[in-house]
């Protein structure tokens, strides 16, 4: 598993921020530079691939593409960095990633989550979200150009809300890779299977599994931050709510104009990490 490191890499505060189902630790690097730039102590961002994504190897057995594989990968790459003092920004899958980790009893300290940020994504996950994101799940497409590639991306994550075109070309460069053959073309950087454990989800499998997220959403310690775009398909306004009220009571701060999931290449939604994370 490949991660990519910000920051004093001797720190002992360290901020893990996990990406969402299709993307890779790049998407942080706004966020990760501003984090650095405003603490006031030695700080350390580690980004990871999650893997099948990014620079990260694919597995063999597809069906390890699911939270509890990368619970596991999660808990080993923290074995290895052993932070003194972390915090956890999750993106969509990242967030129910983290929501695995901070709900887990009696972990070692390195493990233990302080402050805990979860972007647009809960225990209850829309139904209708579910399948929007089944429809283009595992179809790789080839690009001719980087521009192709970005104008593509937009089109099935407009709802990231607005970006200048030079911010959405800079997501989209990490996201792609030259295809093999020399031809200048490209393609995505994550594994066409990852849709094969995905496409397995009935709507029945997913509410069982709902009832496990939550009981793992009640038994996290970690101060909470709920992020939520405003016009979000996948996190409802009564998850986001519930959220507020029981197991950590999330402190909830949602953003006009976006849908799922918010960047943090936005001054405001930067500021909100950042005050939560360094006050």
């Amino acid at each position: 598993m490949a991660y990519w490191q910000w920051g004093d890499p001797d720190a002992h505060h360290e901020l893990l921020c996990v990406h969402g189902l299709t993307r890779q630790g790049r998407d942080f690097d706004t966020l990760a530079q501003a984090f650095c730039d405003a603490a006031d102590h030695p700080v350390k961002v580690v980004c990871p691939d999650v893997v099948g994504r990014g620079q990260s190897d694919w597995l063999k057995d597809p069906q390890g593409y699911q939270i509890p594989t990368y619970v596991g990968d999660m808990l080993v790459l923290l074995e290895q960095l052993q932070p003194r003092t972390l915090d956890w920004l999750g993106t969509s899958m990242g967030g129910l990633i983290g929501l695995g980790v901070a709900g887990q009893p009696e972990l070692p300290a390195y493990a233990q989550v302080r402050r805990l940020v979860l972007n647009d994504v809960g225990p209850t996950i829309e139904w209708q979200a579910l399948r929007r994101i089944g429809q283009y799940l595992g179809k790789v497409p080839v690009f001719e150009s980087e521009q192709q590639a970005a104008d593509a991306l937009w089109a099935i994550a407009s709802s990231f809300g607005p970006h200048t075109p030079a911010q959405w070309l800079a997501l989209t460069r990490p996201q792609i890779k030259p295809l093999a053959d020399g031809s200048g073309r490209f393609t995505l950087r994550y594994d066409p299977a990852l849709a094969e454990p995905f496409k397995a989800v009935t709507e029945a499998s997913a509410a069982q599994g709902q009832a496990a997220l939550w009981q793992a959403y009640d038994r996290i310690c970690a101060e909470t931050l709920l992020v939520r775009g405003a016009q979000s398909d996948l996190l409802s306004v009564q998850t986001a709510q519930a959220m507020t009220q029981r197991g950590p009571c999330a402190r909830l701060v949602e953003f006009a104009g976006v849908g799922h999931a918010p960047t943090f290449i936005a001054p405001d939604q930067i500021q909100a990490v950042l005050s939560f994370l360094l006050r």
